[in-house]
């Protein structure tokens, strides 16, 4: 059977990675948990030889269960996650790994302290072959010294789920509520926020953000728009904005230095060199001398074969389990980009600049 798996929360994300688990080699689902009757009884559609909970304790009890993938509401994996550490088993904690500071480091002081197992976070374009390609294009200087990254996640849509009964709304559309959830920054742009940490080798100083209820007012919770800016070493700053009104050009990571920029989207990436400024001088806007004249920077196509992030990381859990090694979205990758979250929500509620705590650098 390989690597026995057991999924917590069986929700479209969970889904998501059922219908995945079941086409990958040495592995298979043995056990499915969910508090909503009808999401078990998809998720045992799918994989009608796994066993029902509805008690994620008791499926980390069973006898054939190796592994387990966290994908729950945001607010209980930092207590589903501490369970499983308990239980000795193999983790992959979706995104975003813990909900608020403390808990994050609460969990990874377990993790250090207390599991000898695989754990990966669920950020899967950390997994991505084309994103690993390209941090190597930039850590070995293709583009120059960054300066500045620009990241977006837009959509033009409400992010509602349909509800089957109104008991059920706040357990379905969590990420509208913040109790559960932060949001927009947490289940879009982390993942951004994680390649920027990787990118730059670095957690960001501080940050400034603003976040509001403006466009879709019906009973939501957690902001509709959002845009916050960290303040990295060396200069560096990053952007992120993630909108429900508007699509245009969608999910897109833009990361500009000084000899180039590289434009990524979700499955595809382009370079684009820094135009060359030719010496003819002319009135420009009404200043005389300014340089008139450049050439514009052609984009070129980043080739490079990869399979589709979430099941690439799924296979990478695997493997990691298997062969005992570490994988590259671990618990300490999961816990910076955790924490850079908290900061950035903590910005938008106050309008306030959030510096990155001492105690963060564990």
């Amino acid at each position: 059977n390989g690597v026995r798996i057991g999924v917590v929360g069986t929700g479209s994300r969970g889904m998501g990675l059922i219908k995945i688990l079941t086409s990958i080699d040495d592995v298979s689902v043995t056990a499915v948990c969910d508090t909503l009757p009808f999401r078990l009884q998809e998720a045992s559609s799918i994989v009608p030889k796994a066993r029902s909970y509805k008690n994620y304790e008791d499926l980390f009890s069973a006898p054939d269960v190796d592994a387990v993938i966290i994908s729950t509401p945001l607010n209980t994996h930092g207590s589903i996650a501490s369970a499983a550490v308990d239980a000795g088993l193999h983790i992959y904690c979706e995104k975003t790994l813990v909900k608020g500071d403390e808990a994050t480091l609460a969990l990874v002081q377990k993790v250090r302290k207390n599991h000898k197992k695989v754990f990966q976070t669920g950020h899967q374009y950390h997994s991505s072959r084309l994103y690993s390609h390209i941090v190597g294009m930039i850590q070995d200087g293709k583009i120059g010294t960054v300066g500045s990254v620009e990241a977006q996640w837009n959509r033009n849509g409400n992010w509602r789920r349909p509800v089957p009964d109104p008991r059920y709304e706040r357990q379905i559309n969590w990420r509208m509520y913040r109790d559960y959830s932060y949001g927009l920054l947490a289940e879009l742009s982390s993942h951004q926020i994680d390649f920027v940490n990787w990118v730059l080798k670095a957690s960001p100083e501080r940050v400034i953000g603003f976040g509001d209820v403006s466009y879709w007012k019906d009973g939501r919770e957690t902001y509709d728009n959002t845009q916050v800016i960290y303040a990295y070493p060396q200069g560096v700053k990053a952007s992120f904005t993630c909108l429900t009104s508007n699509a245009k050009e969608g999910y897109q990571i833009k990361v500009k230095g000084d000899q180039g920029t590289i434009v990524i989207g979700p499955t595809a990436a382009w370079e684009y060199p820094e135009a060359k400024y030719q010496k003819e001088y002319g009135e420009v806007d009404g200043v005389s001398g300014a340089t008139s004249n450049w050439v514009a920077g052609k984009g070129f196509p980043i080739n490079y074969q990869h399979l589709e992030p979430t099941r690439q990381a799924l296979i990478d859990f695997r493997d990691a389990i298997i062969n005992g090694t570490a994988p590259l979205s671990d618990i300490h990758t999961g816990a910076k980009t955790a924490l850079a979250v908290d900061m950035g929500i903590r910005a938008m509620d106050t309008q306030k600049c959030i510096n990155w705590k001492s105690s963060y650098n564990y």
